[in-house]
Order: C-alpha cells, then structure tokens, then sequence
C-alpha cells in the first residue's frame, strides 16, 4: 500500500487514491447515490437503506476478491469523489460471468477527466495486478459519458444485449456492452 497525506492507498494514479471502503465515506456515498442526475441510467436513486447494503456488499467483494468499486479520493487534499474500480459480476450473458469495470463520481467532480484518469489506472491493475485476462464494461444505450469513457481508455463495443438485472425497467434494459483483453491493453499506443 501506498501512503500519502497519512491516508493507504492501494495504488494511485497522478490525481487519484484508491482505497478500501470506511464508514465516514457513507454520507457522500449515500448522497450522491441519491441524485437524480446521477443515477439517470440506472433505475431509480438509491434509498439510505439501499446504499448501506449496497456500501456492505462492495466491502464483502473486496475481501471475498481482494478487489471492489474503490473508493477514490483527489491525492493534494483526499476529498472522496465517488467510486472506480472492478467487480465480479455473475449475470449471465455472452460475457458474463465475469469482471467488469465502473464508475460513479458525485457530481461535484464531473467534468476533470477523473473517471478515464481512474479507470485505466484499474485496467492496469486488472491486468498487471490481477493477472486477468479480460475485463468488459456496461451502459444503458443513452449513457454517451460512460460509453465515452469505454472508448478513452481503450475498450472496443462488442455489441447490444438486454441486461438480466434490468427486467423489470425495459425503457433502460437494453444496453451495451464494451470489452478489453489483457494483451490489447499491454500494446504499445500507436
């Protein structure tokens, strides 16, 4: 683990910590789960209720698989943004089971190049780390800044399905599905 400003770090990128959950991340997590535009691609804003379970889930995931959605913070003052990371998702589709990439920033900090900054910093902890051999992405068909985030670090659209999880919500269930392989990920940039 990395320590800077006191706080340990998993690893880092140039702007970004990541790190294990704790409780003081509730309120903002649980705040920024709860707005409206925030969760615009998902079904609805999460509850309190649903946040904590969903806070507990991602803290068992990490230490059933020694990775999670981390927690991220700004690296010069260690203010929490949201969440970027990995988890093992056991939907089944052409792709899954298997693990997947996210994120979700309070909107405080939209608009600063955080979530491609922070998800391809994850790929490589996916690959070099992890030793994975590939990791896949989601997104509603109307959610452009996530699917912009796909394209920027390097994951290539590998079609449309009709997600599993999103059956009783059919204006959001179809939705697209992105993958990247280790070996594309390790190539050098032309």
């Amino acid at each position: 683990m990395k320590t800077i400003n006191e706080q340990e770090y998993i690893f880092t990128s140039k702007r970004l910590g990541f790190r294990n959950w704790k409780t003081s991340d509730l309120p903002m997590f649980t705040e920024m789960n709860a707005h409206t535009e925030v969760m615009r691609h998902f079904p609805k804003p999460l509850t309190r209720e649903e946040s904590l379970g969903f806070f507990s889930r991602l803290n068992s995931h990490f230490d059933d698989r020694g990775y999670t959605y981390f927690a991220v913070e700004l690296l010069d003052s260690n203010e929490w943004i949201g969440f970027i990371g990995l988890a093992y998702q056991n939907y089944v589709t052409a792709f899954a089971p298997g693990v997947d990439i996210g994120w979700r920033l309070h909107p405080n900090f939209w608009g600063n190049g955080y979530a491609t900054e922070g998800a391809k910093r994850c790929l490589k902890y996916a690959f070099d780390t992890l030793r994975l051999d590939k990791v896949f992405a989601t997104c509603t068909m109307m959610n452009q800044q996530s699917e912009n985030v796909m394209l920027k670090i390097g994951m290539s659209f590998k079609g449309e399905f009709h997600h599993p999880n999103l059956s009783e919500y059919p204006e959001i269930q179809c939705c697209k599905w992105y993958e990247i392989l280790a070996a594309d990920f390790s190539k050098p940039k032309s």
